[in-house]
Parts: C-alpha cells; structure tokens; sequence
C-alpha cells in the first residue's frame, strides 16, 4: 500500500468517525443530526440487505439501465458531434435544433417519456440516453474542430480517402476530447437514472431509496445513498481506466503513483573549439 492510498483511507475513515460522533452525541447546533442514523445503524441495515434478494435486483435493474443509455448516448454522440465538426450542411441542419435541447434538463424529459415509451423502463433507458448524449455530443463536436488540418492534408496526400482521415486522424486525435465527455456523462447519467427511477420507477437503487424515505426508513434511505455513490464511483472509474488504456500512445505528465515524471537533465558538453582556431597552449607560446 502506497502513502497516498493510505492518505485516502484515513480520510474515508475520518468522514465515517465524524458522522459517528455528530450522529452519536445528537448534536443539534445549526445543524440538527439527532434524527440521522448512525454509522453503525446504516452498517447494521446494509448488511442486512445484501442478505436479501431486493437489494441485489434493484443493483441489477439500475445497472442496466446506465450501461444500456449509456453505450447508445456514447455511440450516437460520438457519431453525431464528429458529423457536425466535420459538415457544414450537418452543423446547419442539426445544430439548431441541438442547441434549443441541450438547456432542456433530462429529468425534465419524464413526461415525455411516460406519453412516448410504452413501459417505465423504456423511459427510463431514454432519460439516461438523453442525459449522457449532450456531453459527449458537445465535447466530440469540440474536439473534432479543434484538430490541425495538416494532419489530414498529409493523409490526404498519400492517397488515403474520407474513411482512411476519419479513421487515421480524426478518432485519435479527438479521442483525450472524447473520453473528457464520457467521464462527465456517466456522473450526469446515474443522477437522471436515479431521480427518473424515484419518480415513475418500478424497481432500482432509486426506487428503493425513495420507498424508505416515504416510511421513514432512514437507515435505509443511507443504505441507498451509499449503494448510489459507490456505483457511481465504480462506473467512473471503469471509464477513466479504459480511457488511459486506449491512449497509452499519448504523452503524459504524471506516473501511474501521481507521482510528476522526473524530466531528463540535458548534458551540457564542451564546446568543440573550430579547426582553424590554434590551441589555447600554441597561442600562449605564441605570446
């Protein structure tokens, strides 16, 4: 175990030990904690939930429904902000309309969803598509224009075609652009599966959460708010770890530990005194 693994765990174990003191000692200052579980109720609760077979169905419909809005978001955004970068008549015909969507928050979409979908879960799926689709759709279309067009001249030039440029040049060097707008979509996304879930769900984490909350199950409202950030966190990370995969190729500022790269000392050399110049030792007996 490395320092700053360490580091991170004295500080998870710090946040834990103060919520079990504030919770514990019904500290009611401006901050009223006397009606919040303690560490140890929400410890006690989740164990006994992962006993169950609920809670594992509600992990598996939830998970379902980011990695299927999700894979459909990063495709179709990727497709569609790569399209408008690189088509005027694409930029003209789509952009307007995509940019009068973008403000449009995805929760905002339920309604939508329930009158166009003919199931919950169809819905559900579409509010997490249209979540993640505009950051990765918006940080393509940046990413894309701001390649150098040298590069595709050179293609270009060797006799490579449209698909060989797109395959070749624009991809790869959009790709750090790219994985930026995944990373932010997956946190978008398990925020709008969560509430859509809450509001017309019929199984998930959010679902779940909500029903404890309406019984005044707080353990178990925790239970859930825990299980939500853990998934959060384990799908953002799944996403980082596959972006640094497939961009091995680029230069990087820090080590795998955090630690900065130590940069190479240039060597100074002597320098090579001109062939027509005579010795130093020559000139003196000179003088």
């Amino acid at each position: 175990m490395t320092f700053r693994h360490l580091v991170r765990l004295l500080s998870l174990a710090g946040a834990l030990g103060l919520w079990q003191l504030l919770t514990a000692l019904d500290v009611d200052l401006w901050l009223r904690f006397e009606q919040f579980p303690t560490v140890v109720d929400v410890t006690r609760e989740f164990g006994r939930r992962v006993g169950g077979e609920a809670y594992w169905q509600d992990l598996t419909d939830s998970l379902s429904r980011i990695v299927t809005g999700f894979a459909l978001a990063a495709v179709a955004g990727v497709a569609v902000g790569t399209t408008i970068a690189r088509s005027r008549l694409a930029a003209d015909l789509l952009g307007p309309v995509l940019e009068v969507l973008r403000p449009i928050p995805a929760i905002a979409l339920v309604p939508v969803a329930i009158l166009l979908f003919p199931s919950n879960e169809q819905g559900i799926v579409f509010i997490t598509f249209t979540a993640a689709f505009f950051p990765v759709m918006v940080s393509t279309r940046h990413a894309v224009g701001a390649l150098t067009p040298v590069w595709e001249e050179a293609v270009l030039t060797m006799g490579g075609g449209r698909w060989r440029v797109l395959g070749s040049v624009v991809l790869p060097g959009a790709l750090p652009g790219i994985l930026g707008g995944l990373s932010v979509g997956i946190g978008v996304s398990w925020i709008c599966v969560i509430s859509a879930e809450m509001i017309s769900g019929e199984y998930g984490v959010g679902y779940r959460t909500w029903q404890d909350y309406t019984v005044l199950d707080y353990p178990g409202v925790f239970v859930g708010m825990v299980t939500i950030g853990a998934l959060g966190w384990m799908t953002s990370t799944a996403v980082e770890v596959l972006g640094r995969r497939v961009t091995r190729w680029l230069p990087r500022t820090e080590s795998r530990t955090g630690a900065p790269v130590p940069r190479r000392r240039s060597v100074r050399r002597a320098p090579v005194p001109h062939p027509a110049a005579p010795a130093t030792s020559e000139v003196a007996k000179e003088a």
